[in-house]
Order: structure tokens, then sequence, then C-alpha cells
């Protein structure tokens, strides 16, 4: 069958081109879904204009993971290392399935995501359930297999599935190197074009400017690299003598890296990262809205949880919970009221306490400290306790230098090397109780946050 190019209209990538196999599963139940799920939970409750949905996300992903594969794949751009360490990113009668596979992968990535995405799904899933699970369920099913059977050439759908969800989500399923790198594309922690399309879309529709980077400029500079040592091993390594007793290095693995010229472009992204969480993700009325949010899921839901068939999770979306929600913000007797009143009357809880340094210098726990004792004063039903570290800053990458050496990107970047993790610790309280809540923490600060008592030796 003859393949005819579509282009559809983006405001973040101008076009976005899809074949006639890639827009039969665009008009599938599974992406059409996403119409109607926000890419930012209730983040359009104080940023308006941040309405934008998962459907026009998946489509960005698509798009930017066909532009890197074209880059990281172009004979001028392979490291001799990677020519022998991935050999099939010189194989020509392979590159175009594979393409194809990443396009659809991306295209079909979020497809797992609950109604108002990530705002409740740790929570109320069942355990070992997440999005990337659902993802691989529905990619698993009898509908998307005989999309993917009917394609030209057909796919695979267990290559499809290793690359929308990464080896971190799919312990289980064996990767190569070479599907280990296509997966980092789209899922990576350094260059995945997941959080590429989101931090771009994320930021032009909320209406800031925190979330833009030269991803035109960084795109051209991706490679795949072989893996460097960290800072301190080539300090280690540097101090020691070489010599026949010494341990031998690692093997060197593939990795999403970049051209020295790119590394300020790849700075840029990383610090868009830190200030989209630090100011837009983490802003304290819009997690304050997502805790409504979720009390509210877990009293309408059977069992407090999102039932996890297939069936049922196609069937549920933003529209479905915010029809129940308004019925039960005016009707004091249907589950869930108070929360639901709360978000449609914007009574939200408010900011009673956040992290400080000075704080937590004296008790790690300071938060918690704080939390507890404002339910033991004013009760644990109007007050609510959010809390989020990120694991780390900055990941490390291989960087390739103009010499063609490789080095760790937090070794050439001290911008990069200084990047904190995003930490956040909010207490909030019911606004009717506030001005009493402030002052009562003003006078007994100091007698509720105290140093943590140091563990007993048995």
């Amino acid at each position: 069958m003859l393949k005819h190019l579509h282009e559809i209209r983006d405001p973040i990538h101008i076009f976005i081109r899809l074949n006639t196999d890639e827009r039969t599963v665009v008009d599938s139940v599974p992406l059409q879904r996403l119409r109607h799920i926000h890419q930012l939970a209730t983040t359009f409750l104080v940023y308006p204009a941040a309405t934008h949905r998962r459907f026009e996300h998946s489509l960005g992903v698509m798009e930017l993971a066909s532009r890197v594969f074209d880059v990281v794949t172009h004979p001028y751009n392979l490291h001799d290392e990677i020519r022998r360490l991935v050999p099939e990113i010189t194989d020509q009668a392979q590159l175009g399935y594979w393409r194809h596979c990443l396009k659809m992968a991306a295209l079909c990535h979020d497809i797992g995501h609950l109604p108002f995405s990530h705002a409740a799904e740790k929570e109320l899933l069942p355990e070992g359930w997440d999005h990337e699970r659902i993802t691989r369920e529905i990619l698993d099913g009898q509908q998307m297999r005989s999309l993917f059977n009917k394609m030209t050439p057909p796919l695979r759908a267990d290559d499809v599935i290793k690359l929308a969800v990464g080896p971190k989500k799919a312990k289980d399923l064996s990767f190569s190197d070479w599907e280990t790198v296509l997966a980092e594309i789209i899922v990576g922690d350094a260059f995945g074009v997941d959080r590429m399309d989101y931090l771009l879309r994320d930021s032009h529709h909320a209406g800031v400017a925190y979330g833009r980077f030269d991803h035109h400029r960084l795109i051209d500079t991706l490679r795949v690299l072989p893996s460097s040592p960290v800072p301190d091993q080539e300090a280690d390594n540097a101090a020691e003598p070489a010599s026949e007793e010494n341990v031998p290095a690692p093997p060197r693995e593939p990795a999403l890296g970049v051209d020295e010229g790119g590394l300020h472009s790849a700075e840029a992204l990383m610090l868009a990262r830190f200030f989209m969480y630090s100011q837009l993700y983490f802003h304290p009325v819009r997690r304050a809205y997502d805790i409504h949010l979720k009390d509210f899921l877990t009293a309408w839901l059977e069992g407090g949880r999102f039932a996890t068939e297939v069936s049922n999770h196609l069937e549920t979306t933003d529209n479905e919970v915010m029809a129940t929600l308004s019925q039960a913000s005016r009707d004091p007797e249907r589950p869930g009221h108070d929360a639901a009143r709360r978000i449609n009357s914007r009574q939200h809880f408010r900011v009673l306490y956040q992290r400080h340094p000075d704080d937590v210098r004296i008790n790690p726990e300071a938060g918690k400290a704080v939390f507890d004792a404002a339910c033991e004063r004013f009760g644990p039903e109007r007050c609510r306790r959010d809390r989020y570290s990120q694991r780390s800053g900055a990941p490390d990458f291989p960087v390739q230098t103009k010499d063609g050496r490789i080095a760790s990107s937090l070794a050439m970047s001290q911008t990069l090397n200084q990047l904190e993790a995003v930490s956040v610790d909010f207490v909030f309280v019911d606004p009717e109780i506030l001005v009493e809540a402030r002052n009562w923490l003003e006078l007994n600060r100091s007698t509720i946050i105290t140093p943590a008592e140091e563990p007993q030796d048995e």
C-alpha cells in the first residue's frame, strides 16, 4: 500500500509529519482518548491557558524522535567505537524498520495515562501498577497488535513496547544495546524527547519562559557515544600509575550524548527542567488542587482505586471525572463533596509551611514535624502535606570533545555539576484556619522543629 505523507499543524514544531500507518494509529481509540487527558492535570486552575492534552504531546514526541534518529544514525555522525559496539546502527536494510518502530513507540508512549495524568497515579493504582504498565497492556492487546501487523513492513509489538517504556520500566524484558539507545531517545533521563517536548509545550501553554531552550541546536549535536568514566573515576585513574595489577576498566556502553558544540544547549535543557519543576510543576497552589483531586477520586472510585483493565481504562477520561466532580460539588450527599467543592469554588487549602534551609539544618524532617504538630492541633482532616525530592540533579552523559575524545558531562560543565535536585515540602491547611495556624506556627516554631533524635545503639 502506498504510504502518503500527512501534516499536522503544531504550535511547537510547526508541522508534525506522519505516514498512513502512523495516521491509522493516531485514529485508534487509545490515541484519540488522549484528546481528553490534560497534560498538566489541574494546572489550568492556576495558569488558565495550560489546557493542552496528552494527544498533541504524543504527536510532538513522535516528531522529535524521528529528528533525533535521523541525526544520530547519519554516517557522518557515527563514532568509530559505536560502529563496533552497535553494528545495527550501520545496517541500512534495518534502519527503516527501526525508525518506524521508534516513531510508533513515541506516538504510543503515553496511552496508559490515567485521567489528569500524573496527579493521582501513585496513590490510586494498585501496587505494582503505573501508566507504563498500562501502556504495555494496551500495546500487547489484540487491537494494537492487529494494527502493527497490517503495517508495511509489519512491526513487532514487543519492539514497540520496549522502546515506548524503556528498560527501567520493563525489567523483565531483554534489551540489546541498540534497543536501549532507541528507548533512551524517547524516555532517557538526559535527552529523552518526551522531556524535550513537555518542557517546550508546557512552557508555551502556561505562558512562562522557563522551559525554553535551543532544541534545534541540541538535536543537531546529539550523538550515540561510548560511555565515559564519571569525574571521580577519572581522578582516581589519573592518580594511579598504569599497571597490570590495576583493575581493568569496565566495558564502555553506548549512550546518548552530545558533541561538545552542543554542550551549552544541553545545559539549557537541564536548567529548563530545573526551573519548570521548581516554578511551575511544584507551584504550591497547583499542588493543592492536585491533593483535592486525589481526595475526590479516592472517595468516588470503587475501592478508592482506578481499574487496570484495558476496557475500563479506555472508557475513563478527564471528561467523566469533571462531570462527576461538578455534580458532587453541588450535592453534599455525594462521595467526595468537600474536595469537589474546594476545586470548583477555589477554596483550596493554603500554604502553612514550606521547606526552609535553616529548618532542614536543624531537622531534615522539619516538614513532617510541622505537619504532625498541625494535625494534632487542628485535626488531620484540615491539614495536608506534599513532599517531593528528585533523586539527583543533572544526569551524567558522554560528551565528544573537539579532539575526538569522550568526557563526562559533569567533568566538562560546572553548570551541570552544581545543578541541585529539586526538593519541596509543603504543609497546607484549610483556609478557614489559615490565620490562626500561621500565628500558632510563628509562636511554636522552635519547639516544633527540633533536632532529630540520634538512633540508639543496641
